[in-house]
C-alpha cells in the first residue's frame, strides 16, 4: 500500500515539475511573478479539450496544438502587458498585479465559453497495468514516461547547451548580460515560448487523467510555486527536486491522515524551510554587498 502511494506520490511531483519549471523560467529571469500562469494553464486544459473532444481530433494532435497555442498566449502576455510596462519603468508590483488582472480575464472568459461545470477529456476506463502491489493507469504512465523525458531533456539543456546560458546569465545579472551585448528581447521571447510549453504539458498530461474546470489553476499554481521556492530559487533544475519532494510528501499525507491535510502540509512545510533554509534545499545564499 505504501509503495502506491509512493508511485503516486512521484507521478504528482513530476507535474508539479512541469509547471513550476514553466513558471521559474519566467521568474528567474525576469523576476515577473507570472500569476497569469495559473490561468494559462486553464487555458491549455480547455484548448485540449475543445479540439480532442467537441472537434473530435486525436488525442496527441489535440495536445500539440494546445501546447503551441499556449505557448503563443503566454508570449502574448509578456508582448502586450509585461513589455508595454518595463518600458514606462513601472515596478514589479505593477506587473504583478496587471498578471492577476490577466488571469482573472482569462479565467471568465473561458468560463463563459465553456460553462463551469467539470468536463472529461477521454470518460472510457483506462487501462491499467500491476506491478507486485503497485497499480498504474495509462494516463500516469503518460505522465511518468512523457514527464520524465521531458524534465530530463530540459535538464540537459539548462546545463549544456548555449540557450542555456543565455537563461542562466540573464537570471544572474540582466544588466550585465545586455551590457555584453546579448539580444535580451530574442532571449526573453524564448523564456515565454518554453515556459508556455511547460505549462501546457503539464496541463494536458493532468486534465487527460482527471478532468478540468475553469477554476483548476490556482491551487496546482500554489503548488507548482512552492515546489519552486523549496526547490531553490534562481535555479531551474531544483524545481525537480522541489516538485517530487512536494508530491511524495503529498501523498504520505493522505496515507497516513487523508487529503484534506494536503494543503496544510505543503505551507506547513514551505513555512519550516523558509525558516531553517529560505534560499531551498539546493539553493545558493544571495550574498548582499
Amino acid at each position: 500500500m505504501l509503495g502506491q502511494f509512493l508511485i503516486n506520490g512521484i507521478i504528482t511531483g513530476i507535474l508539479y515539475s512541469l509547471l513550476a519549471i514553466g513558471f521559474a523560467l519566467v521568474y528567474n529571469t525576469t523576476k515577473l511573478f507570472h500569476i497569469v500562469a495559473a490561468a494559462i494553464y486553464v487555458f491549455a486544459a480547455y484548448m485540449f479539450y475543445l479540439f480532442s473532444v467537441t472537434l473530435g481530433m486525436p488525442v496527441l494532435m489535440a495536445a500539440i496544438i494546445a501546447i503551441i497555442l499556449t505557448m503563443g498566449l503566454n508570449l502574448l502576455t509578456d508582448v502586450s502587458v509585461y513589455r508595454p510596462l518595463k518600458k514606462r519603468n513601472a515596478s514589479n508590483n505593477v506587473a504583478f498585479v496587471a498578471s492577476i488582472g490577466m488571469m482573472t480575464v482569462i479565467v471568465n472568459l473561458i468560463a463563459l465559453c465553456f460553462g463551469n461545470e467539470t468536463k472529461v477529456i477521454d470518460n472510457t476506463i483506462h487501462r491499467s497495468f500491476t506491478f507486485g502491489s503497485v497499480i498504474i493507469t495509462t494516463p500516469q504512465i503518460w505522465q511518468l514516461v512523457v514527464g520524465g523525458l521531458v524534465i530530463a531533456a530540459f535538464l540537459v539543456f539548462i546545463g549544456l547547451s548555449s540557450w542555456g546560458v543565455r537563461f542562466r546569465a540573464l537570471s544572474a545579472d540582466s544588466v550585465l548580460f545586455e551590457t555584453l551585448g546579448d539580444n535580451t528581447a530574442n532571449t526573453r521571447t524564448f523564456v515565454f515560448l518554453m515556459s508556455g510549453a511547460f505549462i501546457a504539458l503539464a496541463s494536458c498530461l493532468t486534465v487527460y487523467d482527471i478532468g478540468l474546470d475553469p477554476h483548476m489553476g490556482m491551487n496546482v499554481f500554489f503548488n507548482a510555486m512552492v515546489a519552486m521556492i523549496i526547490g531553490g530559487v534562481g535555479r531551474f533544475g531544483t524545481c525537480v527536486l522541489g516538485g517530487i519532494t512536494l508530491g511524495v510528501l503529498q501523498a504520505l499525507t493522505v496515507f497516513q491522515f487523508s487529503s484534506n491535510w494536503q494543503n496544510a502540509v505543503t505551507f506547513v512545510l514551505l513555512l519550516i524551510l523558509l525558516f531553517i533554509r529560505p534560499q531551498g534545499i539546493a539553493g545558493h545564499k544571495k550574498q548582499s554587498v
